[in-house]
């Protein structure tokens, strides 16, 4: 028994990609030090997108930012829904002779946690940068392939929650967005400013 999603094309892509895995061995560590620590990367450019956007004085932009990792939370906790639904076991649960370069995990396979945060930073941050948000979403799918090249995911689990994250992440927006950029002109008028605008004279 494969994954439960499309179970023999995904079984036939993840036996690839693992394959490519273990004719690489000097890749192992760089890809398993970005697949568990790339979160750190996520919320560094989470960061800087607010940065710019309060930089460059653009109400809206920060707005946009301010709602980035709201937006990525509430993918996550959608997630944990559909994860327990679908209970799909992790490849290396149900294939023999997998390479697993990472620690076991007991949680469902699809779609990847990993992968929805990473769409869902993508996405927010396009709405705030589309420059940043461009360099962001490549990062996304290369955290998304590594989660496949560590054995840790089936390839439909990692683009599953790529779509998740950043579909969410969208819609929460258009959703929120105009009660979020309401309060963030509000805060420009009192003494938080500074959170939200560069004030007049200060140095970029």
């Amino acid at each position: 028994m494969g994954s439960v999603v499309w179970p023999q094309l995904q079984v036939d892509w993840f036996t690839d990609v693992n394959e490519l895995s273990a004719d690489t061995p000097w890749l192992h560590a760089p890809v398993r030090l970005f697949t568990e620590y790339g979160v750190v990367l996520f919320a560094a450019l989470l960061l800087l997108s607010w940065w710019l956007a309060r930089g460059e004085r653009d109400l809206a932009r920060v707005a946009a930012a301010v709602w980035a990792p709201v937006g990525a939370l509430l993918a996550l906790g959608l997630n944990q829904l559909v994860s327990g639904e679908v209970a799909e076991p992790r490849p290396y649960a149900v294939l023999p002779h997998v390479l697993l370069l990472v620690p076991r995990s007991g949680d469902p396979s699809f779609p990847s946690d990993h992968a929805v945060m990473a769409g869902a930073v993508a996405a927010g941050i396009l709405l705030a940068h589309r420059g940043l948000g461009l360099v962001t979403a490549v990062i996304a799918l290369v955290m998304a392939f590594s989660r496949v090249y560590v054995g840790a995911h089936f390839p439909l689990d990692v683009l599953a929650g790529l779509a998740l994250g950043a579909a969410v992440a969208a819609a929460s927006y258009l959703l929120a967005g105009p009660v979020v950029r309401t309060l963030v002109a509000r805060l420009a008028g009192t003494a938080l400013r500074p959170l939200v605008s560069v004030p007049p004279g200060a140095t970029r």
